[in-house]
């Protein structure tokens, strides 16, 4: 009974999310905005890729279009029979690199038209139960609504998209690891000054997974190479980050987690894994206190499923 109960709750959670697609239209307006993604999925076409695992890395860069007509935080989803350009984000181009070697060139040019001080990379990692479209759309509007002036990058782990392979989200997790570790070697190759990641929900775990990799192979790297963490709604047991934590050693500075306590998607999850609390809505800041990171509460600011406050809510 408890197990019907579970699945209902995760299915009434996700229901009334519309799932994200890249339309590509030619009746556009707005502000371009580009982003460079590096993911572990199998390729489909040159327009999206899938659920499926792959052993090797694959590059693009997706020019998108983001209107004026928008609420700051909204990723309005168009679909192939339904297209409002005034309102949705729209695909103006895509570009897909031949090998590592290319991509880091476009990553290399990209900085080089910056300023020196903007010359940082954002290194959005995506969460749970998000497809391809759903990732690329969402580091798109973070990008234009917090006004980042760097190098705006989506790396991408083969998540299923669906609200019921939580299992197997979490290990595509754990798949992706090496990759992105691999990937962060190359942002900073490509000559980025400063790097910055952001991840989300299942998402945190891939980082922290990522970090703890560089950690072991040279310590003392971590705080060196990764300028700043941001972990929005982490879904994290709280002794594994503890411990993860722990052997990084030094963490980067700065290092902020999102949390709230009217996450109902972490509240789910702390029942699936048999726990209290995730990280993402840890009931008492004493728990991880004694780390050198900063707790932002955006309880008050919660509604919905409240899974991504930090970057959805317009009050915040």
């Amino acid at each position: 009974m408890t197990q019907i109960f579970l699945i209902l709750s995760v299915l009434f959670v996700t229901a009334c999310t519309q799932r994200a697609e890249l339309v590509v239209s030619s009746n556009m307006v707005g502000q371009i905005q580009e982003v460079f993604v590096s993911t572990s999925r199998e390729a489909t076409d040159k327009l999206v890729f899938s659920d499926k695992r792959s052993a090797t890395q694959a590059y693009a860069r997706y020019r998108i279009a983001v209107p004026p007509d928008r609420v700051p935080g909204d990723i309005s989803a168009p679909t192939s029979t339904k297209i409002d350009p005034q309102k949705q984000l729209l695909v103006d181009g895509v570009d897909v690199f031949a090998d590592t070697v290319s991509f880091r060139h476009g990553i290399r040019d990209a900085l080089r038209e910056r300023a020196p001080k903007d010359r940082e990379v954002i290194i959005y990692v995506h969460g749970f139960n998000n497809n391809f479209a759903d990732g690329v759309l969402r580091i798109t509007q973070l990008a234009h609504d917090f006004n980042i002036s760097g190098v705006a990058v989506h790396y991408a782990w083969p998540s299923a998209g669906h609200p019921l392979a939580y299992a197997y989200d979490r290990d595509s997790a754990l798949f992706a690891r090496d990759g992105l570790e691999q990937f962060i070697s190359e942002v900073r190759e490509a000559g980025a000054e400063s790097v910055v990641l952001i991840a989300h929900s299942v998402g945190s775990l891939l980082v922290m997974e990522s970090l703890r990799s560089m950690s072991i192979a040279k310590p003392g790297s971590v705080a060196k190479e990764i300028d700043g963490v941001i972990l929005i709604s982490p879904d994290l047991d709280i002794d594994v980050f503890r411990s993860q934590a722990a052997r990084i050693g030094r963490l980067p500075v700065p290092f902020g987690i999102f949390v709230s306590k009217r996450d109902r998607v972490l509240s789910l999850s702390a029942r699936l894994t048999g726990t209290r609390n995730r990280l993402g809505n840890v009931d008492s800041v004493d728990q991880v206190a004694d780390l050198e990171v900063t707790v932002i509460d955006v309880t008050d600011f919660s509604s919905g499923a409240g899974h991504f406050t930090a970057g959805s809510s317009p009050g915040v």
